[in-house]
């Protein structure tokens, strides 16, 4: 590979200067480097020809990804692309901002969320841009844990790594990484379309809520690992860790701790649709896959959800299966829901409604339009969207204005102007 050198310099297709200052990192596939684009500061991927079987198919592919534009503001998305430097070429995209951390560091313990929140949303951000990346046409096809950036305060996510992107029908020429391609790409050689990338979505998100991989327990030894037996552990006979019918391969203790410790506190939901996701059944039948769709929604209900308990301890007060407290194992029972189109909100301290909960056909989970605040055991609902509210009580009705908050009890109902709901 060409090692770019300070103050090197190349033109774009949309003949914009490009200065090199110094490389970020380096992969199998190419280097970044920090450069300034058109005097702004930018990053440049940079690769040689030479790593790839068809280097003019791949160049195209960018070509196309930049002309389609990036699926959502989330995607660190190909700007612009340099020409053929000999057999060299890059494309240009923004930097990753300093707050923004490897997802990697997060899964060996040199990065930590600050709060469960953030972690919840990071697992919606990561969900709601596969979706949206489905939704404009395309295929990742590389989907690992190497292509998020994550702010640890908030939970935001960057997805970057994204020329493999391709979009439905084509194929980068790359398979996937190891651990992360479906079975039926390890055992058949498939290639990689929209239903291998939801199994390695369900296997990130494994990954995020757990530290562990969903296929390796005592059966993926790390001493025995050698190309067949992966091939087996990930393509022929993949069993989850937590199979209810099959406990061949369970988490070993002092290996495999995180598997262990931490899916005991995940709601019963939660590790319902894990099973689901890594069920025999969706392992070897990739028509099954579960869809983002559904992941989103489920992430939605666990953030509405998390509870902290008088003892300090916050959890997921999952209402309907009664999870008690982790700390002082106490049962909190909540004395109010409010049960939306699709949703049933347990009424806390830090409940807060968004749009997925205000309007019937939206799962937008980032715009607030509802917080409750606790006085006197007593609970308020208030109105922080842009639109009054309607609120029925027995025989009256009485109007919301954005700002204004109502008593909340039991019976009474709550039109939100694109959904209703009833305080149960």
């Amino acid at each position: 590979m060409l090692d770019l050198q300070k103050g090197f310099t190349i033109q774009t297709r949309n003949f914009k200067k490009v200065i090199v200052n110094n490389k970020l990192g380096e992969g199998g596939q190419g280097a970044v480097y920090h450069v300034s684009y058109d005097g702004k500061p930018k990053a440049l991927k940079w690769y040689s020809g030479k790593k790839f079987k068809d280097p003019k198919k791949f160049y195209t592919n960018l070509e196309n990804n930049i002309k389609k534009g990036k699926p959502t503001k989330a995607f660190l998305w190909p700007e612009d692309l340099t020409d053929y430097k000999g057999t060299a070429f890059g494309y240009i995209m923004d930097l990753r901002p300093g707050d923004y951390k490897d997802f990697s560091k997060f899964l060996i313990g040199k990065e930590g969320f600050a709060s469960i929140t953030a972690m919840t949303n990071a697992a919606l951000h990561i969900t709601a841009g596969f979706r949206e990346l489905h939704a404009k046409g395309y295929s990742y096809q590389d989907l690992n844990d190497g292509n998020f950036f994550i702010n640890p305060k908030n939970g935001d996510v960057l997805i970057c790594d994204n020329d493999n992107v391709s979009e439905y029908g084509k194929n980068s020429g790359i398979a996937g990484k190891a651990r992360y391609m479906a079975p039926e790409i390890v055992a058949k050689g498939a290639k990689p379309d929209i239903k291998t990338d939801r199994f390695s979505l369900s296997v990130v998100l494994f990954l995020l809520w757990t530290n562990n991989h969903p296929l390796e327990g005592k059966a993926a030894c790390p001493v025995c690992m050698d190309a067949k037996h992966e091939r087996k552990i990930y393509g022929e006979n993949p069993v989850f860790v937590w199979d209810p019918n099959d406990i061949s391969n369970r988490p070993v203790q002092g290996l495999h701790k995180g598997a262990i410790v931490r899916w005991p506190f995940l709601p019963e939901y939660v590790r319902d649709l894990f099973i689901k996701a890594f069920s025999k059944d969706i392992l070897t039948d990739p028509s099954n896959r579960i869809i983002e769709q559904e992941w989103l929604r489920t992430f939605i209900r666990m953030r509405s959800e998390i509870f902290k308990c008088p003892c300090g301890i916050i959890y997921f007060a999952d209402p309907v299966n009664n999870n008690s407290c982790p700390g002082c194992k106490k049962q909190n029972i909540f004395p109010l829901y409010i049960k939306t189109y699709r949703y049933n909100l347990p009424v806390h301290q830090r409940t807060k409604l968004y749009i997925c909960h205000t309007e019937k056909d939206s799962d937008d989970f980032l715009t607030i339009t509802g917080e409750v605040t606790e006085k006197d055991n007593e609970f308020e609902l208030k109105n922080v969207s842009k639109i009054n509210w309607t609120v029925i009580d027995g025989d009256n009705s009485i109007s919301i204005a954005p700002d204004a908050s109502i008593l909340l009890k039991k019976d009474i109902k709550i039109n939100f102007g694109h959904a209703n709901a009833e305080v149960i």
